[in-house]
C-alpha cells in the first residue's frame, strides 16, 4: 500500500467512482475505489482511509452506506477520517442539514459534473489538514475525564500517610511490650546475677554494691533490630508529603483546569419537544450538552466527539434505542460511556431491558429535574451513587453489579 493517505472513493456505479478517481489522480496518489456492496466493510479496513468520500447516486444511499459501517465495523472507530459526500443540486439542502448534523464532514455539488472541480480537491485538501491536525489527539473532554481522577489523590495521601503512621505505632507499641516483657522475665531469674553474687562474696566483696552496678547495665534484647527497621519507614512515611509536594501541587492546577471543562452529555430523543425538555431541565451551566434526533446522528456524533454519558430513549425510529446501546458498548472506545435509558414504562420487563442491554440505569416519563440531576450526577461520580426514587414511586436505578 502507499505510504500517502489513502482516499476511498465509494459509490454504487463503477463509473461513477471511476470518474471521481481520475480527479483526484493526478494530485493525491492514495485513492482507491469501493463499489461492490459485499465488499464495503472490508474495503474500508484494508485501505483505512484519512478521506471518504461518497459518491453515491442520492444522499439516502451514502447516508445508507456509511451507518452500515458504523454499525459492522469496529476499526472504523479508531480511524481517523472525514466524509466528503457528493450530491445533486436538489439535494444540497438536504446535504447542508447533514452535514449541519455531523452525519459527513462536508458536501460538494458534483451531479451533473459541476463546472467547478478544483472544489472537490480543495475540500479533499482541507480535509487531510483536518485529520492531520487532530489524528492521535484527545479531545478535552476526554482529557478532563482523566484529570478528574486526580481529584482524590491529595486526599488518598493523606489518608494512607495516617494509616501507615498508625501501623508503625501500632507497631512500636507492640515491638515496646514484648521488650518490657522480656526484660522483665530476664530480670526475675537473672541467672548471671546469681551467679555474680556467689563469685563475688567468695572473693569477700560487697555483693550489694557490685550487683546494683551490674544490674544497671541494660541487657540488649533481640527485639532491638525491629526497632531500628522501623525508624527509616517511619522517616519515610513522615517524609512523603513534602517529597511529593510538586506532584500535588500539579495535580491541584491540573483539577482546576478540568473544573472548567464540563462534563459533555449527549441526549438522544427523536422528539424534538423532549429534547428542549431535557436541555431545559438539565441547563443551568453545569453540562456541556449535545443533541441527535435519531441513532445514525447519535453514531455521528460519537464519531466527532466522545462524551461522558448518553441519555438514550427507547423509541427511536431508526435504530431501537436498546439496540443502539449495545452496539455503542460493543466498541471498546464507547464502552465506558455512561448512558440512561428515558422510558414512559416502568414496569420490569423494561427496566430488565434497559439493564441488559448495558445501560447504567434509567428514568420514566414524565421526567422529574431533581430526580434526573441526582441519576445524571450519580453515574459521572458526581454524587454519592444509589437508588432514586419520589412519590410516584421508583424511577431509576444502578445497574446491578
Amino acid at each position: 500500500m502507499s505510504n500517502n493517505p489513502t482516499i476511498l472513493v465509494a459509490a454504487d456505479a463503477v463509473d461513477d467512482a471511476g470518474l471521481v478517481a481520475s480527479l483526484l489522480a493526478d494530485e493525491f496518489p492514495g485513492v482507491a475505489k469501493s463499489t461492490d456492496p459485499s465488499s464495503a466493510l472490508a474495503d474500508f479496513e484494508l485501505h483505512r482511509p484519512k478521506v471518504l468520500i461518497l459518491a453515491f447516486d442520492t444522499l439516502d444511499r451514502a447516508q445508507g452506506y456509511y451507518l452500515g459501517l458504523f454499525r459492522r465495523s469496529a476499526a472504523i472507530h479508531t480511524i481517523a477520517h472525514r466524509t466528503l459526500v457528493l450530491c445533486h443540486k436538489e439535494e444540497l439542502r438536504q446535504a447542508y442539514e447533514l452535514c449541519r448534523k455531523e452525519h459527513f464532514d462536508d458536501y460538494i455539488l458534483f451531479w451533473p459534473l459541476s463546472h467547478d472541480a478544483p472544489r472537490l480537491l480543495m475540500a479533499v485538501h482541507q480535509a487531510l489538514r483536518h485529520v492531520a491536525a487532530t489524528d492521535g489527539m484527545a479531545s478535552r473532554t476526554e482529557f478532563a475525564l482523566q484529570v478528574r481522577r486526580l481529584a482524590d489523590t491529595e486526599s488518598t495521601l493523606v489518608r494512607r500517610q495516617a494509616e501507615v503512621t498508625q501501623r508503625i505505632d501500632n507497631a512500636e507499641q507492640s515491638l515496646r511490650r514484648i521488650q518490657d516483657a522480656h526484660h522483665a522475665t530476664a530480670d526475675g531469674s537473672m541467672p548471671q546475677e546469681a551467679h555474680a553474687r556467689k563469685s563475688l562474696a567468695a572473693r569477700g566483696g560487697d555483693p550489694g554494691l557490685k550487683i546494683a552496678s551490674f544490674s544497671s547495665r541494660r541487657i540488649p534484647s533481640p527485639f532491638d533490630p525491629v526497632a531500628d527497621a522501623l525508624m527509616p519507614v517511619r522517616h519515610w512515611a513522615d517524609s512523603l508529603p513534602r517529597e511529593l509536594a510538586p506532584q500535588l501541587q500539579a495535580a491541584r492546577a491540573l483539577r482546576e483546569l478540568a473544573s472548567q471543562v464540563r462534563p459533555l452529555l449527549l441526549l438522544v430523543d427523536d422528539d424534538e419537544f423532549q429534547l428542549k425538555v431535557l436541555q431545559t431541565l438539565l441547563g443551568g451551566g453545569d453540562y456541556e450538552l449535545l443533541t441527535a434526533s435519531s441513532g445514525a446522528t447519535a453514531i455521528a456524533s460519537l464519531r466527532r466527539r466522545r462524551p461522558d454519558m448518553m441519555l438514550v430513549d427507547i423509541g427511536l425510529p431508526d435504530i431501537d434505542g436498546l439496540e443502539l446501546v449495545r452496539f455503542i458498548k460493543g466498541i471498546p472506545a464507547f464502552a465506558p460511556i455512561a448512558v440512561i435509558m428515558i422510558t414512559g414504562r416502568s414496569d420490569k420487563e423494561s427496566v430488565v431491558a434497559s439493564i441488559k442491554s448495558g445501560a447504567a440505569g434509567y428514568v420514566v416519563k414524565p421526567l422529574s429535574r431533581e430526580v434526573l440531576l441526582r441519576k445524571v450526577a450519580d453515574c459521572l461520580g458526581l454524587s454519592s451513587p444509589g437508588p432514586v426514587s419520589d412519590s410516584k414511586g421508583v424511577v431509576g436505578q444502578d445497574a446491578p453489579s
